[in-house]
């Protein structure tokens, strides 16, 4: 699909607010009502947007700790991998993993309620995951910057150009 420069508006307005009606979601990106809802059902369906979420306050959640742990393999084999990927994506505690380049395999993002609950989720998760041989923890002091919104590139200068036909 390609993505015009009210297609990025959308998108950034969408991830500002998503609750806002149609109406709304036109008025500020300076498109009629009917279109507007077009191209939003066009992003839904080519997958540019893959859904819609509420943005919970962990702490509230008592979700006090939150954890960077990074993470070895033994080896780098397909079954391996697969096996460890799934049982990362079991577990709710790790809300972000990813692979990476340089000294560490993984790096998963843990959120718990406390240090004496990230010990037992050290013994009853993380050392048993598929293949780990080293586990280093972070704790996070202070969260300077948190945002779920991506970079989404404004005005026309950034905007893929149109096929002629």
């Amino acid at each position: 699909m390609e993505l015009d420069r009210y297609c990025l508006m959308i998108l950034a307005e969408l991830q500002r607010d998503a609750r806002q009606t149609v109406q709304q979601l036109s008025a500020a990106v300076g498109l009629s009502p009917t279109p507007c809802w077009k191209r939003v059902k066009d992003l839904e369906a080519a997958g540019v947007i893959r859904g819609y979420t509420a943005l919970v306050d962990r702490e509230r959640l008592g979700l006090q700790l939150a954890v960077v742990v990074e993470l070895n393999l033994r080896e780098h084999s397909e079954t391996l991998l697969r096996s460890f990927e799934r049982a990362v994506a079991a577990s709710p505690q790790i809300v972000r993993c990813v692979s990476t380049t340089g000294p560490s395999d993984y790096i998963l993002d843990v959120l718990i309620a406390d240090i004496k609950a990230y010990e037992q989720f050290q013994h009853d998760t993380l050392f048993r995951l598929p293949g780990v041989t080293h586990v280093r923890s972070s704790i996070v002091l202070k969260e300077v910057k948190h945002d779920t919104r991506l970079p989404v590139p404004t005005g026309a200068a950034h905007a893929p150009a149109r096929k002629r036909r």
